[in-house]
């Protein structure tokens, strides 16, 4: 966001002050028959819509064994129907003058286009063929694993933070699926197949499984009708199961874990707690761990950043990530990039400090203040991107949350206050629940030292 347009709001908002109710987000919500949810959010101020469909399924929902189903079904699905030839779907796409993409997380998978307004029908009627036509045949399999083994080696084998990321998210997670990483653990990509995938489709790619959002210069009552049209006569699935997922057990013990690789070019320590998520009508901690996390490491003028970067200069970079929106427990991490000089021990010890130290001194209230007021601006701002705006209720929805829960949660974080926040991070920052990462470069005598003392 430009600082200029960021300092005008602010501005803006500490002389007038603004709720959350004020600029409600024109959202008109139905159910069809099926079950499909219909989300229509309006916004006239150019003539395009932002068609969606989300499916409550994601990583997290795959069967064990099978990581890496749910992205690559996401892949299959512009391979051919009864009626589109493989790749022709995104080609039509196109040659309306639209673009297209689909995307996989832990809880969700979604597609999207995004079109003029008049195309909006056509949109429907193509996505409503492929969530039950989906034609797949055993060369579509063999040939869209190998794309997704080389999207796997070129995001993930190649990148040693991406394979430390996934070393740390499954020390995180005991048992949660969230432990498997979105793309697969390789071994088990190279064995899907295509009982695999139509098995996953099958399942969960079913309207009563699904929700329609719809973005831009629309009127309700007209997509209500589409949608009536190309998705209400599809069946929904009976044997459709409620998201029963593993559970985490206790977690009794701190974890730690080294990642050396001759690649790294800026090591640095990070750490990871389990946190709570976002619950429906109930989310007053997670508005808490947001604002806690901005304190923390949310930009140059945060707690890390002041003590570690510019008071001791230990660090060369510091922040706080708080993932709020999930259907199951989340996390917050902490990370440091130590200064030239400083050692990741030194490193992580400085951020241990810096952190005692905001527990006993307190949140300071300009800072928070500050905060608040960042965060409405963002909001506001926000409301500029439809597409933004449309992903922000996807998001939401497939992890449990609801249209009222998205439109409560600026008032919700407005509402905390400083001893809500120490209480949250009195609760989150418990050793036993983390898991404390090092990457790092070539093994030294150093560091076989210090694994030495962590096997002992």
């Amino acid at each position: 966001m430009p600082r200029l347009a960021l300092l005008l709001i602010l501005t803006f908002l500490a002389a007038t002050p603004i709720r959350a109710q004020d600029l409600p987000d024109q959202v008109t919500t139905y159910q069809l028959d099926n079950g499909m949810d219909v989300v229509v959010i309006e916004d006239h101020r150019a003539p395009v819509a932002v068609h969606m469909v989300w499916y409550r399924a994601g990583s997290a929902d795959e069967p064990r064994g099978r990581s890496g189903i749910a992205h690559f079904l996401e892949h299959l699905l512009f391979k051919g129907t009864d009626t589109l030839a493989p790749g022709e779907f995104s080609k039509v796409v196109a040659a309306n003058g639209g673009t297209d993409n689909a995307f996989t997380s832990t809880d969700y998978t979604g597609y999207y286009q995004r079109v003029a307004v008049d195309r909006l029908d056509l949109m429907m009627k193509m996505e409503a063929d492929r969530m039950v036509n989906l034609r797949l045949s055993p060369d579509d399999i063999a040939t869209e694993r190998e794309v997704i083994i080389e999207e796997r080696n070129s995001r993930v084998e190649n990148d040693p933070g991406s394979l430390f990321r996934e070393q740390r998210q499954a020390a995180l997670y005991l048992n949660h699926p969230y432990g498997t990483p979105i793309i697969g653990w390789r071994h088990e990509m190279e064995q899907l197949d295509l009982e695999d995938a139509l098995g996953y489709y099958k399942q969960y790619y079913a309207p009563n499984n699904a929700i329609l959002i719809v973005a831009g210069d629309v009127q309700p009552e007209e997509v209500l009708a589409m949608a009536k049209e190309h998705y209400g006569p599809l069946p929904a699935n009976p044997d459709l199961e409620q998201r029963n997922r593993a559970q985490e057990p206790r977690h009794l013990a701190e974890r730690r874990l080294i990642y050396r690789d001759p690649r790294v070019a800026q090591p640095y320590v990070i750490r990871s707690y389990l946190a709570p998520e976002r619950d429906p009508g109930a989310q007053e901690k997670a508005a808490a761990l947001t604002l806690l996390s901005e304190l923390l490491g949310g930009g140059q003028t945060s707690v890390l950043s002041q003590k570690l970067q510019f008071d001791t200069q230990t660090a060369v970079y510091s922040s706080v990530f708080y993932d709020d929106t999930a259907l199951d427990d989340t996390s917050l991490s902490m990370i440091v990039v130590p200064a030239p000089g400083i050692s990741l021990e030194e490193a992580e010890a400085a951020m241990d400090k810096a952190v005692a130290e905001f527990m006993q001194e307190g949140v300071d209230p300009e800072a928070l203040n500050r905060i608040k007021f960042q965060l409405k601006a963002s909001q506001i701002y926000q409301r500029d991107n439809v597409q933004s705006l449309a992903r922000t209720y996807g998001g939401a929805l497939t992890a449990g949350l609801t249209v009222q829960d998205v439109q409560d949660w600026p008032d919700v974080l407005q509402a905390v206050t400083a001893e809500d926040i120490l209480q949250a991070a009195r609760e989150v920052f418990d050793p036993r629940h983390s898991v404390t990462g090092y990457l790092m470069e070539e093994e030294t005598a150093a560091a076989d030292d210090m694994q030495e003392e962590v096997s002992q």
